[in-house]
C-alpha cells in the first residue's frame, strides 16, 4: 500500500515537472518571436535572438528530460517522450536554419513550434 502511494506521488511530481518544462519551452519560443522583431528594429536584437536560441534549445532539452522522468520512474505513457523528441528535432532544425540564414523556412517553423508547444501545454 505504501509503495502505491509513493508511486502515485512520484507520478504527480513527474507530471508537474513536465508541465513546468512545457510552459518554459512555450515561453522561450514566444520570447524568440519577440527577439526576432527586435532583430529587425534594434542594434542589439541579433544578440538577444542568439542568446534566446540557446535558451530555447536548453528548454527543449529540459522538456525531454522531464518527459523521460515522468515516463520511466512514474510508469506513465511514453507519448510525452515522443513529443519531446519531436520538439528537440524541430529545435535542432530551427537552429541550423537560423545559422544558415534561411528565413523562408525558419520563421514558419518557429510559428509551428509555438503552436505545437501551446497545444502540448493545453493537453497537460
Amino acid at each position: 500500500m505504501a509503495t502505491q502511494v509513493t508511486a502515485t506521488a512520484n507520478a504527480q511530481r513527474g507530471s508537474s515537472f513536465l508541465q513546468i518544462a512545457i510552459a518554459l519551452q512555450t515561453l522561450t519560443i514566444f520570447l524568440q518571436a519577440v527577439s526576432a522583431g527586435l532583430l529587425l528594429t534594434s542594434p542589439y536584437g541579433e544578440m538577444l535572438h542568439s542568446v534566446g536560441a540557446r535558451v530555447m534549445y536548453g528548454a527543449s532539452m529540459l522538456y525531454m528530460l522531464a518527459a523521460v522522468l515522468a515516463w520511466k520512474p512514474g510508469g506513465g505513457s511514453p507519448r510525452p517522450v515522443w513529443h519531446a523528441s519531436g520538439f528537440l528535432v524541430l529545435a535542432s532544425v530551427q537552429v541550423v536554419l537560423g545559422i544558415a540564414h534561411v528565413p523562408s523556412v525558419h520563421l514558419p517553423l518557429g510559428v509551428l513550434m509555438f503552436g505545437l508547444s501551446v497545444l502540448a501545454l493545453a493537453r497537460r
